[in-house]
């Protein structure tokens, strides 16, 4: 009867040691247990944001330099990669006929200056000719009154006053006519210049040489391009940004450029405009940056990975993205209090690159959140936290 009893006590032992193990299981690492987490107290502090682009080197302002009338290259003076001074002479086409038509406008302008000296000097000598008629036609006038002179010698004297008269009117018409003729022959002559000028290629502003079209003896047509040059003042890399990040975009943020020729070097930059215009096909918003100091060595059309600082707070609570879910329909971050995991709905605000994302109501300093949690939290559910971040100062 002992052995069957011992067995029973036995058994029974065993089911109590095997039920309290599966107890202890599940309380621990089962359903029941505290799920673990790794948590971090928020802190008030800095927060920066930036937003991020790719672009392409360019100029705002190129020139495409070429005649404005048909022609013949006679030379050009400056290659692809050449540095050139505002007024630099770049390239000349042959001038043909335009050097003879400019001489002989000088020599017609040099004879109706000359034209203009005879005319004055007639009209001068009219002035003296029509006084000195106007006296003796007076002088005769008198002594006819005394009976000295026939009347027809005093008609006579008349006469000649009028016809000096008329004299004058006439060279100073003539004197009128020569100072036009001097002005249309100035016109043509300077004409003559502008269009010998024209054969003469120059730089409008300082700039470098970006491409050299045609060669020394090649015929253009008007307008047709000999080189091409860029503004280096005006160097710039068109950024393209998410248009649903480039709301905090504005003229005059720091940026960061990353040539990717130059992979390791970031040079600085700021926002010179936002582009009015965006691109409804990729949903992006152009940027125009400039560099601080244009960088030595780079190519038009060369990629670049900009940064611009969009944000810069010093009073901020900022929490890392993994910490915000969407529970019950409610955007917010599980905290945790007395070991247990209570989730409180906040109203966030924008996103860093890194992450972060800044809180505007719902939290206070000196919350501790549930950063990364094993499982899926609930309301209520204990919680252990595995390990704990340092705090989170921005």
């Amino acid at each position: 009867m002992k052995r069957p009893v011992l067995r029973v006590l036995g058994l029974s032992v065993f089911g109590l040691v095997l039920f309290a193990g599966f107890v202890l299981l599940m309380v621990r690492s089962g359903p029941l247990a505290p799920v673990r987490v790794t948590t971090a107290v928020i802190e008030r502090g800095a927060f920066e944001n930036a937003v991020f682009g790719v672009g392409t080197v360019e100029a705002e302002r190129s020139y495409a330099i070429g005649p404005t009338s048909p022609g013949r290259i006679l030379a050009v003076h400056v290659d692809v990669g050449s540095e050139v001074r505002a007024g630099q002479l770049l390239a000349e086409m042959d001038p043909v006929e335009l050097d003879a038509r400019l001489a002989s406008a000088r020599a017609a302008s040099a004879r109706a200056v000359h034209a203009l000296a005879a005319g004055r000097a007639q009209v001068r000598d009219a002035e003296v000719r029509q006084e000195l008629a106007g006296r003796n036609a007076r002088r005769y006038a008198s002594l006819g009154e005394q009976a000295f002179f026939s009347d027809a010698a005093v008609e006579a004297k008349r006469q000649e006053a009028d016809s000096a008269g008329a004299q004058l009117q006439a060279a100073r018409a003539q004197l009128d006519a020569a100072r036009m003729d001097v002005e249309r022959l100035e016109a043509e002559r300077a004409a003559a210049e502008r269009q010998r000028a024209n054969v003469r290629l120059v730089a409008p502003v300082a700039g470098v040489v970006t491409a050299r079209d045609a060669e020394p003896g090649t015929t253009l047509v008007a307008g047709q391009t000999v080189l091409r040059m860029v503004d280096l003042a005006s160097v710039r890399v068109r950024t393209r940004i998410d248009q649903g990040r480039s709301g905090g975009v504005r003229a005059g943020q720091a940026a960061s450029i990353v040539l990717r020729s130059r992979p390791g070097l970031v040079l600085p930059g700021r926002v010179s405009r936002v582009e009015l215009n965006g691109d409804a096909v990729t949903e992006e918003r152009i940027v125009q940056v400039v560099f601080d100091e244009a960088p030595k060595d780079f190519a038009f059309g060369e990629l670049a990975e900009v940064t611009i600082a969009t944000t810069r707070g010093g009073d901020v609570l900022a929490v890392p993205g993994a910490a915000v879910h969407e529970y019950g329909g409610r955007r917010g971050v599980w905290t945790v209090a007395d070991g247990a995991a209570d989730f409180v709905p906040v109203r966030t605000g924008e996103t860093s690159l890194d992450g972060r994302v800044v809180v505007l109501e719902g939290l206070q300093a000196g919350d501790r959140i549930v950063v990364h949690s094993e499982r899926e939290l609930g309301a209520g559910d204990r919680v252990s936290p595995a390990e704990s971040l340092a705090e989170l100062r921005r």
